[in-house]
């Protein structure tokens, strides 16, 4: 079952996808095949940003994992954690597929792309056995964790260079969990340009989606709508050489199966040189 809002309006019903698949999963049956129809043909987009708006408009947490998959760990230069490395990504980063991502050049020029899957959570989880997490999973979605290189260089955490406005696209839809009895065997892929640049599987992984959730589960509460973006594999462009970096213009997509394609195109924004 998939879901996604369009041009600032919903597809199928008037209150949040979580709310409305929670209160009545029935209601929504026929989402998948409308909303497929109209992606394929190109509709509902906005004049001003385009695409569609992210599956969880307001989550009250987006709560990230760093260096989670083996193969991104060999290309970081760094042994595996012995356990996850957490930081927020910032709701007001968040947009959805077929928006710009946008930033100023002169707060970065090292633009990165991170294919992740994303968990939504559909039930409060305090304190939880991984059993109990996953039965407390709503869905699925895929989460472009963009992040400003040279600024995580510079800093001591993360916050920052993940949390710049529209940094956090995600999309194009959520798939209820349901429809992936095992998030740890999903093929993952970002290309830009046309050019595929991360090719892994969820297997990768080194914390799975259900040692994550339990484990900050016993830290803090997680509550429906809270999103969880649980790492990137190996093909970033920061650690190629020599290292790539996203330019105006240039188009990303983030896809994962069984979920499917998110897209965003990059903008840069006028310098202050440039507006006098």
């Amino acid at each position: 079952m998939l879901f996604a809002e369009s041009g600032g309006r919903r597809l199928e019903a008037p209150r949040t996808t979580l709310d409305a698949l929670l209160a009545d999963p029935a209601a929504l049956a026929s989402t998948r095949q409308n909303l497929e129809r109209r992606l394929a043909a190109g509709e509902g987009e906005p004049a001003a940003d385009g695409g569609l708006l992210p599956p969880v408009l307001r989550p009250g947490k987006i709560v990230a994992i760093g260096l989670n998959y083996l193969d991104h760990c060999r290309e970081f230069g760094t042994e595996p954690p012995t356990s996850p490395i957490v930081f927020p990504k910032l709701t007001s980063s968040l947009c959805g597929h077929g928006a710009a991502v946008r930033w100023n050049p002169e707060v970065t020029k090292e633009v990165d792309w991170e294919v992740e899957l994303a968990v939504i959570v559909g039930r409060r989880l305090a304190h939880a056995t991984p059993r109990e997490a996953m039965a407390g999973v709503f869905g699925y979605t895929v989460l472009n964790d963009v992040t400003a290189r040279d600024v995580q260089r510079a800093e001591t955490q993360w916050l920052r260079a993940k949390g710049i406005d529209t940094f956090c696209p995600m999309g194009p839809v959520a798939v209820t969990a349901d429809e992936v009895p095992d998030p740890q065997g999903l093929a993952l892929r970002s290309r830009v340009n046309g050019t595929t640049m991360q090719d892994s599987t969820t297997f990768e992984m080194i914390f799975s989606v259900a040692e994550l959730l339990a484990g900050l589960s016993r830290s803090f509460t997680l509550e429906p709508g809270d999103v969880l973006a649980t790492g990137t594999p190996l093909g970033v462009g920061a650690f190629r050489d020599p290292p790539i970096f996203l330019q105006d213009g240039d188009v990303m997509e983030m896809e994962i199966e069984g979920i499917g394609v998110l897209r965003n195109r990059c903008s840069t924004e006028p310098t202050n040189e440039e507006t006098t």
